[in-house]
């Protein structure tokens, strides 16, 4: 009545309530069930398109290079919290496609004909532009996945597997972590150091042990640890790992992230530990989905072919994998823990990066504090 925009003219409704086209209503033999199974496609579509904007915003804070303000790492930590809890309802959402049985999907799935949720476009984008590598996809059909795009679509595909990934920023991010450098306070050399000297102490006090099955498995699950740590501080085994693609993140990166990891506590390092946090989340929830896939597939076709000719249950199960997982690096931190007390202290009044940002023009401090 005052001229505004009306609710669902805002929204469009119009156009998103008329976008379900029953394909067996054409067909003249409606089934109900086959209205649901559109519906919640096109929600997670909807929901793809909202992770996207989310990454997208993201890797454009990293790109320009505004990170290096680390107030807007703050931004930064909601946005990619926000994909997670979206990714947590849209791993909760199949239930309600599981509302369906098999005979009911049967009874509409012939109308699918070609149709398969491979050729979802926002699904594959979303997978590139997190840092799924091309190389450790799984083929569909013995073809790669650009093949199942034509034209346009294909074209986005490839532009966004040449756009830096997710996986790629977080890395330069943390080749910058504060106090890697060799002139500063060096927590490589340092951590390697007190790691191997904290081994040769155990070693003494289990050989001290009188003859026993226990003495034998400690000092055997002694050895286990000190290789764990010689191939960590071996930068060629790094490498080695990496073309295999059994690690992701480059040497530097990996020792920043592990700094996190051990300094969680440090003021300076919540709010990164709390990004790496996060960025597991994803690929846990990703992971998630991709299982409750397979099961609501194995479920309602068996292991028969999918739509679209694909090998249906069989694929997507060889995609819960680590090939699929983009931090995997991260996940392995643990295995690399120590006790506390082997772990470099940090003298707060001699190490100051704890307390000095990259960018500290904050509006909040005074031209004097500023100086």
């Amino acid at each position: 009545s005052n001229g505004g925009i009306l609710y669902g003219d805002y929204l469009q409704l119009e156009k998103i309530v008329s976008a379900q086209v029953l394909q067996s209503e054409i067909k003249g033999k409606k089934i109900h069930d086959e209205h649901l199974f559109i519906v919640t496609h096109q929600a997670y579509e909807l929901w793809f398109k909202q992770i996207l904007y989310e990454l997208d915003s993201v890797r454009e804070i990293f790109i320009s290079g505004h990170v290096r303000d680390e107030r807007n790492m703050l931004k930064v930590n909601a946005r990619i919290h926000r994909i997670v809890m979206i990714f947590r309802l849209l791993v909760e959402q199949f239930a309600v496609l599981e509302t369906m049985t098999a005979l009911d999907f049967f009874d509409f799935r012939e109308y699918l004909s070609s149709a398969s949720g491979f050729q979802s476009l926002q699904f594959r984008i979303l997978e590139n532009k997190i840092g799924v590598s091309d190389n450790l996809r799984v083929s569909y059909n013995r073809r790669h996945y650009r093949d199942s795009f034509k034209d346009h679509e294909s074209e986005m595909l490839l532009a966004t597997e040449k756009d830096p990934p997710l996986l790629k920023l977080v890395e330069e991010w943390l080749e910058r972590t504060p106090g890697l450098e060799a002139e500063g306070f060096n927590f490589w050399e340092r951590l390697e150091i007190s790691i191997f000297k904290g081994l040769n102490q155990e070693k003494e006090r289990i050989e001290k042990m009188p003859d026993s099955d226990e003495k034998e498995e400690l000092m055997a699950e002694l050895v286990k640890q000190k290789d764990v740590f010689t191939s960590l501080f071996d930068e060629k085994r790094h490498d080695h790992l990496l073309s295999k693609g059994e690690r992701r993140l480059s040497y530097k990166a990996l020792q920043g992230a592990l700094m996190i990891y051990f300094y969680r506590e440090e003021p300076r390092f919540q709010v990164p530990f709390q990004l790496l946090t996060y960025l597991m989340d994803i690929d846990t929830l990703m992971t998630k989905w991709r299982y409750n896939h397979v099961c609501m597939v194995h479920r309602m076709i068996g292991s028969k072919a999918g739509t679209g000719g694909s090998s249906g249950y069989h694929y997507l199960r060889s995609t819960v994998s680590d090939r699929y997982k983009v931090f995997v690096d991260l996940f392995n931190l643990a295995n690399f823990l120590v006790p506390r007390h082997w772990i470099p202290k940090l003298n707060p009044n001699v190490h100051t990066f704890l307390y000095t940002a990259e960018c500290n023009d904050s509006s909040y401090c005074s031209s004097e504090d500023s100086d």
